[in-house]
């Protein structure tokens, strides 16, 4: 293709799977309600709205089932990485407490019932622990990023031990993942890292942009209490 061809087709690809999303965003509101089956209607969602943007999921292992209060931990690449864990096991999220005030994305997380975070400040940390630890008390399933913040790429940083002192706490199972993006051919993908100054829209863009992302999401071994 020449490059004015090329261009054409992206922007066609970009506006139609933003259109797509836009469409489906609306669904989330049946989470609200308290219907038998939600957290099957959440993993079908996220799914949806994965493939609406373009990026497809591949699962290697076994998600839990039917095991109450479990912690789930994850490296943390991109806010796609609730639609991602999402999709394959279903929870509430323990996020920056910020995203509650992005466009369109704010919904999505409250409506996920997530526990909200300030990453900036240590004070308010033991509260998010017990927060965590009630609903691990529940048997509710909680999903949270000990990284503390998003790293591109084939980087990462250490897992912190806060959130583990809830399942220590309440002497619940930790349900460990690891999400990888890559394009097509293997190669890792860096067009769905949300680092620095992105904003939403910006990130967006750049993942409806792309080709084909797809997200492995790898799930370890369960660590049992103990």
């Amino acid at each position: 293709l020449d490059l004015p061809g090329h261009r054409m087709l992206e922007g066609i690809r970009v506006a139609r799977r933003l259109a797509l999303a836009l469409l489906v965003f609306p669904t989330l509101l049946v989470l609200a309600l308290p219907l038998p089956g939600r957290r099957n209607f959440q993993r079908i969602y996220c799914r949806m709205m994965l493939r609406c943007l373009g990026v497809r999921i591949t699962l290697s292992g076994s998600p839990i089932r039917n095991v109450p209060g479990v912690l789930v931990v994850s490296n943390h690449v991109s806010w796609l990485d609730v639609f991602a864990i999402g999709a394959v096991i279903p929870g509430s999220f323990v996020a920056r407490a910020d995203l509650v005030d992005w466009p369109g994305l704010g919904l999505a997380v409250r409506l996920m019932n997530i526990i909200p975070i300030e990453r900036g400040s240590l004070r308010l940390l033991p509260d998010v622990v017990s927060a965590v630890a009630q609903r691990l008390s529940a048997g509710c399933t909680v999903v949270a990023f000990p990284e503390g913040t998003t790293w591109c790429g084939p980087d990462s940083g250490p897992f912190r031990p806060a959130m583990f002192q809830a399942a220590v706490d309440t002497g619940r199972p930790v349900q460990p993942l690891r999400l990888a993006y890559r394009h097509r051919d293997g190669r890792t993908s860096t067009a769905t890292a949300f680092l620095g100054e992105d904003s939403l829209w910006t990130s967006l863009k750049r993942i409806a942009r792309a080709r084909h992302t797809i997200v492995g999401v790898e799930v370890q071994s369960l660590q049992l209490p103990g």
